[in-house]
Parts: structure tokens; sequence; C-alpha cells
């Protein structure tokens, strides 16, 4: 692996890096870890990465990369730079014969992930873009049970990503993470829908199968002089007629990160917390809840593949990184050897779902900005 970004001061590269290198099969070799490449070299040197592979640039990086030969060079660059930069490097890289990991969003347009999507396309090259919530094993225990039936026909889904960080002008204070965020030169036009509120949409649809087609929207900055949105409501349709709710906030005080999603069926619901990750909640008429747990009897092979430690024994945040990672190094192992990956390799989240996420971005900015009531999602 190489990555671009992710240096001193930053926070999602060292989670990236803990998460690809916890099954051993995945090594981080190189780097263009800031924009600075006075600051890139000793954040490589932090890490231990050799000096003549410690890149100034990412620029500079995938072109010394691809001209060394396989087996020496990097097999895929990781992205986890702020999301103006996304896009180019993605490009480059694909140009360029890697594959990509990706932080989200995957780009500032839906123009542009439609480049890196045919690029993909054309290239034969593996994509990962880590909406990590996908790969904790009760969300994907949910999603089985959902795909099987068990609820009947989805009816509702609320999802919610209330966070309390940004209540005060926290990126007037020079703090890193804050400053970019409220940037829509850097972050986008969507400020917290696009920070937190695509997690949300993604799991929606990652769940029940179902892609939204209409919106309607409310977005607000609570802060004075703020650039972007730091809250967002809106309402949902999906195809086959159900309806949702997506609410995230970064001004909601107190709140740290509370993921949460419920599905209601004709008969039956689930509930999950990212708070309290290790339990998912069966909800079914004139019966008792029942609580399933991580590791525990009765789960799906898909939730028991993702289930690293016997029950009880706490995981979350970073191990569904690492269980996306995992997939997406055994599927490249797999093209290298030149065989197909099983299908339990490929359910990971990739530029088809970044796709989608930045047509609901658009959507629901054009919603918010114009005078109609329903604006429609269009088809990725």
């Amino acid at each position: 692996m190489g990555m671009v970004g992710g240096g001193r001061g930053a926070f999602i590269g060292a989670v990236h890096r803990m998460a690809a290198r916890l099954d051993d099969r995945i090594q981080l070799v190189c780097g263009a870890l800031s924009g600075d490449p006075e600051r890139a070299r000793v954040s490589g040197a932090d890490l231990h990465l050799p000096a003549e592979r410690c890149y100034g640039s990412w620029e500079e990086m995938i072109e010394r990369e691809a001209a060394l030969p396989l087996g020496e060079r990097m097999d895929f660059v990781a992205i986890v730079t702020p999301n103006h930069l996304h896009h180019p490097i993605a490009r480059r890289a694909l140009e360029a014969g890697f594959d990509v990991a990706c932080d989200k969003p995957l780009a500032r347009t839906a123009d542009e992930v439609r480049e890196l999507a045919g690029l993909v396309e054309r290239t034969g090259a593996c994509f990962l873009l880590t909406h990590n919530y996908a790969g904790y094993p009760l969300v994907l225990e949910a999603r089985a049970r959902i795909t099987a039936g068990e609820l009947g026909a989805v009816r509702k889904v609320v999802v919610e990503y209330p966070q309390g960080w940004l209540a005060s002008a926290l990126e007037a204070t020079g703090q890193k993470q804050a400053a970019w965020r409220t940037d829509p030169e850097q972050a986008g036009a969507a400020g917290c829908l696009g920070d937190i509120g695509t997690h949300g949409h993604h799991l929606a649809e990652y769940l029940t199968g179902l892609r939204v087609t209409h919106v309607c929207a409310d977005l607000t900055t609570f802060v004075e002089g703020r650039r972007v949105d730091d809250d967002a409501s809106v309402l949902l349709r999906f195809g086959g007629g159900a309806r949702g709710i997506l609410a995230a906030s970064q001004v909601s005080i107190d709140e740290e990160n509370g993921l949460a999603i419920r599905v209601y069926g004709e008969r039956g619901g689930v509930s999950w917390r990212q708070e309290e990750p290790n339990t998912l909640v069966v909800m079914r008429p004139e019966r008792p809840r029942e609580l399933l747990r991580t590791a525990g009897p009765g789960l799906s092979p898909a939730a028991a593949r993702a289930s690293r430690l016997p029950a009880g024994h706490p995981e979350g945040f970073i191990e569904a990184f690492a269980n996306l990672y995992r997939d997406f190094a055994d599927t490249i192992d797999c093209r290298l050897r030149g065989d197909d990956p099983p299908a339990e390799l490929v359910g990971y989240p990739g530029v088809d779902a970044g796709l989608r996420g930045m047509l609901f971005l658009e959507a629901v900015l054009a919603n918010c900005h114009g005078s109609e009531k329903w604006t429609e999602v269009p088809k990725a």
C-alpha cells in the first residue's frame, strides 16, 4: 500500500493504516503523507518508511512507483486527503495502473465520479470506497436478514448521525480537521451532509438493497460565518415505495458519533447503533425483542466471517475498516493470480456506491436551493 495524506496531525490516515495491517495482508511501503514536502518526509520517517519512498507530492509518488517493476512497486494507493483531492489522485492512480482505496465522498461532483467509474471499467482495477460501517458484523447480519425477506417488504427507514464537535466555530481556532471540513473549496458544497450524511445514505441503501429515488431536504448553517451546512434533515423516498428520514448534525451538543439506523418492514424491524455496535435489536409483532450479539450463535455467514473475536469481546470501528481492507486485499490477490474472486469478497463499497452518494448529495443541494418539494435522484 502507498498512502496519500495521513501524516502528522491527521486523524483518518492512522485509522486506515491500523486497519490495513490488522490481518497481515497489507504493508505500507511508500507515501506522500502531506502536501508539504518537509512534513511528508518527517511523517514518513515516523512510520519507518525508506527515505527514498517518502515522496514530496502525490504526483511524484505515482510517477516513481509506476516506474518500478511489478513486485517492487506499490500494489494500490490509499487516498486519505481532504475531499477536493480524491478525484485527481484516484484518476492519476488508475491511469497509471494502480488499484485504489479512497475515503468518502469520492469526488466533488457526479461527473468526476462518472469519470472514475469509466476508468475502473476500462482498466479492470479494484476500487474500495471506505464506507467502513458496511464492515460491522451486525450491519452485515441486518442486511442478510432484510435480503432474506425476514422483515417482509421494507416500509420505513430512519437513519441519524448526530455529532456535537462543530457546535461552535472550531475552525476559527486553527483546528485542522474543522478547518478543511468547513471549507467548501476542500470539502465541497455539502458540509455536514457530505461528511457524515453520506454515511447515513449509504447505510440505508446498503442494508435495504433499495435506492433512494427522491429527496425533500432542509439544510441549515447554525454557526455564524460558516460557509457550509452543519445540520441536515432529509425526507427520503425509496424504490418500491418505502419511506425514510435521514438526520445528520454536527451541532448537536454533547453528541459524539451517534450513527443509528432502524428499518421496519411488514413483519418486523431491526435497530443498530454505532456506539453500541455489538448488539442488533430484532423486533417482531407480539414477540419479545431479540438481541443478537457479535460472534453469537445463529448469525449469517457474512456476519460470522466479519466477527473477529469470541463473543463478549468488544470490536468496532477499526475492525470494521479492517474487514473492508481484508476483502479488498484478497480481491487484488485473486486478480494478480488470474482467478475470479469469490462472491463474499466483492461486497465492499466501490465506485458505484461513490456515484450514488454523489448523486444523492447533488439532489439534496438542488432541492434545498430550488423551489420544488421533491427532487428526483438520478439513476447511477
